[in-house]
Parts: C-alpha cells; structure tokens; sequence
C-alpha cells in the first residue's frame, strides 16, 4: 500500500513540476510547441515534460517571440469554454469567479451583473459585449479587446487591463479603483463619473474620451500623457 501510494506522489510531483511557458503571442506559442514537442494550451501558454531554457531561447528567437515561465501549470489547462460560459450564464447562473477564459472568444455576448472576479481574461475577445455591472474585481483582463463594450457601472477595481483595447467601450460610473491601465487604448471611450482613484494610467490613450466627472485622485500619469489627455478629452 505504501508503494502505491508513493508512486502516486511522484507521479503527481512530475506532473506538477512540468513548466508552463508563456509567449507573447498566440501564434507564437503554437509554433513553438510544434518545434519543441509540448502541449499548446490554446492560448499562449505551452506545457512542457521538461525546460531546457536553451532550445527555448532557440525557438523562441527563430519565431521573434519574448517568453516567460508562468508559475502554474493550472493556469493553462484548467480552462472554461466559451460555450458552457455563455450556456451557463443563459440558465441563470453568475457566479464565474476565478474562471480561466484566457483567448476566449466572447464577441457581442451577454453577462451583465456576472461575478468574474479574479478571473484570468486576458487575450480574450469580448468587443461589443454587454458587461454592465460586471464584477471584474483583480481579474487579468491583459491585452484582451475590450473595444465597444459595455462595462458602465462595472466593478474594475485592481483589474489588470494593462495593453487592452477599450476604445468605444462604455465606461460610464465604473468603479476602477486600483486598477492597471497602462499602455491602455481608451481612445473615444466614455468614462463619465468613473472612479479611477489610484489607477495606473501611465501610457494610455486618452484621444477623445469622455472624463467629465470622473475620479482621478491618485492616478499615475506621464506627464506628457496627462497634458495630451486634457488637450484632448473632454473633462
């Protein structure tokens, strides 16, 4: 009994060892897995049996892509489709907290008033979705495309939103207290009476955008970005 149960353990400790990388694309992690022999997670994360960092720079170089070690393995293979997202939430359902839809294909779709906090987003597609009163309380929203959506009155606080395109998307009252939006596109958005107290605004595109009213107390700004975003927003 023992020695099964040893084996067991180790068999779960391999598993649990093996690196997860992540590429700055996700055509670059395919490509990658292809050349090295690891398991493409859909997104931008390739699972490997074993890292060796030199044969991955290789890769790497040969596809001009940057990389990173993700931490987990999890991450990138525990994740929600977008079809049983969008069934679920049709059946009543809102509680979605922590959900992986990393690349996650969720145009035009409907989840108003859905609990997503924590959730890792990031990559995914969600330009033209109605995500008013939203929780997306410290969700990775990274690089995802926000554009047109409709997150008036969402819950924003901590997001990460660093490089996401938010231009058009509906912004009005939502609450982005801590929130990263560096590097963000938020050019023609409206963010009338948002909260955006302590974010991080440091390289966002503010080209006509809506800021009447809204909270900037604390915010990071470049200075450039600051003067550019009261030349050229209305506020």
């Amino acid at each position: 009994m023992k020695n099964i149960i040893s084996i067991a353990l180790n068999s779960w400790s391999q598993q649990k060892q093996q690196p997860v990388l992540l590429f700055d694309s996700v055509a670059a992690a395919c490509d990658v897995a292809f050349i090295l022999g690891g398991q493409w997670d859909g997104c931008n994360g390739v699972v490997m049996s074993k890292c060796d960092e030199v044969a991955v720079n290789t890769a790497a170089n040969l596809v001009s892509a940057k990389w990173c070690y993700s931490g987990t393995y999890k991450a990138c293979l525990a994740s929600l489709k977008s079809d049983e997202l969008i069934k679920r939430y049709a059946a009543g359902e809102r509680n979605f907290i922590n959900a992986n839809l990393r690349c996650a294909m969720l145009v035009s779709v409907k989840l108003s008033e859905a609990n997503l906090s924590y959730a890792k987003l990031n990559l995914a597609n969600l330009s033209k979705a109605d995500l008013s009163k939203i929780d997306l309380t410290a969700a990775d929203l990274s690089e995802a495309n926000l554009s047109a959506a409709d997150l008036s009155q969402a819950y924003l606080v901590r997001t990460n939103l660093t490089k996401a395109d938010l231009q058009l998307a509906d912004l009005r009252r939502a609450n982005l207290r801590g929130a990263n939006l560096s590097e963000v596109n938020l050019s023609h958005a409206d963010l009338g009476g948002a909260n955006l107290a302590s974010s991080d605004l440091r390289g966002a595109n503010f080209h006509f955008s809506n800021l009447s009213g809204a909270n900037l107390t604390g915010a990071k700004f470049i200075e450039r970005d600051l003067e550019e975003c009261l030349r050229n927003s209305s506020i």
